[in-house]
């Protein structure tokens, strides 16, 4: 009986064809448009997981994210580093500034100012330079994404723009910086520049404030528990503490409940659902309808319902699986394909149970419809016309 039913579902192939490209385009939004917004989600906290050193980030009590900067006074370094439980504890410098470019131009980067004795806090991963160079005169590093675009050399004919390499000169607000190191980073949110430098050249860089101090990095000592440390911190101080963890939750929350981001992705994936089960759903159904006498002679020649039923469960498993891993698939080769332009794609497994699960109730629906009407039929059908 299984056999038919194969045969029965294959045997139209343009209808076959239509339900399972029906269920790949459903696979594909409820997969791809996810993975997107999962991935742009990440590159709100990605400063924070590219600094892996501290186990605690101490800020002002009403900073909502990682780039709503409210400084605070040096002084507050001395006041943490007192707290019992604390390893160490070192300032970090984060703000937006305007480099010059060679022709003229301006262009908004992140500044990150490292602390000048042990630079904790830097990039990931060096790609050209080293970071104790960061010690030389006016030296800077940037990150490689913002070398090779938007701040690379403009080109004097109109050519191709070239990349900043080591010992190339910037202008930031006025002041000469050197190109020291190249850097790899994880892109953030707003995909600017990154350049880092020390503490103290980065608060020369800036404009003058009263406070520049942006936050304190905190490692706990060997066998302290993190929540209590972060409370005596904030009992002892007044700040804000926060685990890295933390953190990054409290960044990218306040995204998801203070921008349109969910609901623009929401829609796109619910618009898959809806599109996917109505073209599975409707082509499965005509294909009961030109095959209900076949239907009919079964049940004449004493098939049961719950035979029949497992008949139509298994054309409808048969589509959806070939849907569900053309969809994955397809989402996979994008997600690679994009793998080296400005996309946010971010693809976990968690994902593909979520995909699998929209494409099995699509076709839970399409089999239902069928079901439906096939247990209905009455054999005398056979015999008419």
């Amino acid at each position: 009986m299984y056999r038919i039913a194969l045969k029965m579902l294959m045997g139209d192939t343009g209808k076959y064809v239509g339900i399972i490209m029906g269920l790949t385009f459903a696979s594909l939004i409820m997969t791809q448009q996810p993975a997107i917004f999962i991935g742009l989600m990440a590159r709100t906290y990605s400063f924070i997981s590219d600094v892996g050193q501290p186990d605690i980030w101490v800020m002002d009590d009403k900073v909502q994210f990682i780039d709503d900067i409210k400084p605070l006074q040096d002084t507050e370094l001395y006041s943490v580093r007192g707290i019992a439980g604390v390893d160490w504890a070192v300032p970090l410098y984060k703000g937006l500034l305007k480099a010059r470019l060679a022709d003229g131009t301006f262009q908004t980067c992140n500044l990150v100012g490292l602390d000048d004795t042990t630079l904790i806090g830097g990039p990931p991963y060096m790609l050209n330079g080293q970071l104790k160079d960061l010690r030389r005169s006016d030296s800077i590093i940037v990150d490689v994404d913002g070398a090779t675009t938007k701040l690379a050399k403009p080109a004097l004919h109109g050519g191709a723009s070239t990349p900043l390499q080591l010992d190339d000169v910037l202008e930031l607000n006025d002041h000469r910086a050197i190109v020291v190191g190249i850097a790899r980073t994880t892109r953030t949110f707003q995909s600017q520049p990154v350049i880092y430098t020390t503490y103290s050249r980065a608060k020369s860089f800036a404009p003058r404030e009263r406070k520049s101090l942006s936050f304190v990095l905190v490692k706990a000592r060997p066998g302290q528990n993190l929540h209590e440390l972060t409370q005596r911190i904030h009992a002892g101080t007044g700040l804000a503490a926060y685990t890295s963890e933390e953190f990054q939750t409290l960044t990218y929350q306040y995204f998801i409940k203070n921008t349109g981001i969910p609901i623009n992705f929401g829609m796109s994936v619910l618009l898959g659902f809806i599109v996917g089960a109505a073209i599975a759903g409707q082509t499965f159904y005509n294909f009961t309808l030109e095959n209900i006498r076949q239907f009919g002679v079964l049940k004449a020649m004493g098939t049961s319902n719950l035979t029949l039923l497992r008949m139509i469960l298994l054309q409808a498993l048969m589509v959806g699986t070939i849907g569900y891993g053309m969809g994955v698939g397809l989402t996979a080769l994008f997600g690679y394909s994009m793998r080296n332009s400005v996309l946010a794609f971010k693809f976990p497994w968690q994902l593909l149970v979520f995909s699998g699960a929209g494409v099995s109730l699509i076709c839970m629906f399409a089999a239902l419809i069928s079901i439906i009407k096939v247990l209905r039929l009455e054999p005398a059908i056979v015999f008419k016309g």
